[in-house]
């Protein structure tokens, strides 16, 4: 599972993007600069997880991760493959989830691409390339489906039926991840499509140091203009960041950050939006040897969260032992919890919540 960071040449994707990894992105200022993706796997800030870790004291602490891509800048034309459009839409279909990066900022000596900041009409264009990319796909598809739903077959005429409505939805300059699913067989069917504007998105507003705390202008234009998109958006001083992730002690970020009137870094709480815009959860295993974040999809059962462990889990789960992390506080060790009555045993059937610590039982 991974989530792609996008946007116009030089909008701040690979400076945000070293923010979030260890790896460093080259970073310039012309366009095109990121030719290749570049990805990083990228720790989840979860203090629940901390708290575990004074209470168990293990050898070693695993935090759940997600999988960052920096993709390549898109130009205009760039689903006639224009510029990198060719590569830069192969990457993105590739990604479960899209951080798109919006300038917001004013700053001579950053050139934009346009010649202009206008994160309005910056986010309209990557929009369109990815809408006209999609309707190519949606019409070539049509086409040899609606022969099909000629004959009297009757998933044909389902499937033509949904390509109508996201090829109006595209037409009208909309992204297809408006369109609503009827029933189960038409959410398999948008699942299988692959459509790049399906895509689950977060827009990143990169505004100016004094900007990080409550926004400016720009911001609230792009807010207004996705309101209706089911999106979130967050404010991010990509620049300022970047100057935070080079200090060397985390009291000198601490004081950094307190000056700029922020609680915590804003690429942390980036990371858990990225995590919870790819619809996972996090399970905790706790032991002496090891305490972990296990990374789950929202609605797993408790075999399926056994399997991340191991597929031998899953094959021959047994029963889950489940305390809910609240407990597990409350009382301060799983002693306490079994004294108190608060251990649960759960079977196949238990569709696991985000938070719970748990071991499993199996057999192979």
């Amino acid at each position: 599972m991974k989530a792609g960071i996008v946007g116009l040449p030089n909008v701040g994707k690979s400076t945000l993007f070293n923010c979030l990894s260890n790896a460093k992105a080259q970073s310039a200022n012309f366009p095109f600069c990121t030719i290749e993706p570049n990805v990083g796997v990228v720790n989840v800030p979860d203090p629940r997880l901390l708290k575990l870790e004074e209470l168990v004291n293990p050898e070693r602490v695993l935090p759940a991760t997600v999988e960052i891509v920096d993709i390549a800048g898109l130009v205009k034309g760039a689903s006639k493959g224009e510029g990198l459009g060719n590569q830069f839409l192969g990457n993105i279909r590739e990604c479960n989830a899209i951080i798109h990066v919006l300038r917001c900022f004013d700053n001579d000596n950053i050139v934009h691409v346009d010649g202009k900041v206008n994160p309005i009409r910056d986010k309209e264009t990557i929009d369109i390339e990815l809408q006209l990319k999609d309707l190519d796909t949606v019409e070539k598809r049509l086409d040899k489906v609606k022969k099909a739903a000629k004959t009297g077959n009757k998933e044909a005429q389902v499937e033509a039926d949904l390509l109508e409505r996201i090829r109006e939805t595209l037409l009208a300059g909309k992204s297809a991840r408006i369109v609503e699913a009827k029933n189960q067989d038409e959410e398999e069917l948008l699942e299988a499509f692959q459509l790049i504007t399906t895509k689950p998105v977060l827009y990143v507003c990169n505004v100016d140091e004094g900007a990080a705390v409550n926004g400016n202008a720009y911001v609230e234009q792009v807010k207004e203009l996705v309101k209706d998109e089911n999106a979130e958006v967050i404010v991010l001083a990509v620049g300022t960041e970047a100057d935070i992730t080079e200090l060397e002690t985390f009291e000198e970020r601490q004081m950094f950050l307190e000056d700029l009137g922020l609680e915590e870094p804003g690429s942390s709480k980036l990371i858990r939006s990225a995590y919870q815009l790819l619809k996972l959860q996090t399970y905790f295993t706790a032991g002496v040897k090891e305490v972990r974040a296990w990374t789950i999809n929202i609605g797993d059962t408790a075999p399926q969260a056994a399997g991340v462990i191991h597929s031998d889990f899953e094959k021959g789960f047994i029963r889950a032992e489940v305390i809910a992390y609240d407990d597990y506080v409350a009382f301060g060790s799983e002693a306490k919890v079994k004294e108190a009555g608060k251990l649960r045993v759960e079977g196949k059937e238990y569709i696991v919540k985000d938070g719970d610590v748990m071991h499993f039982r199996f057999n192979v």
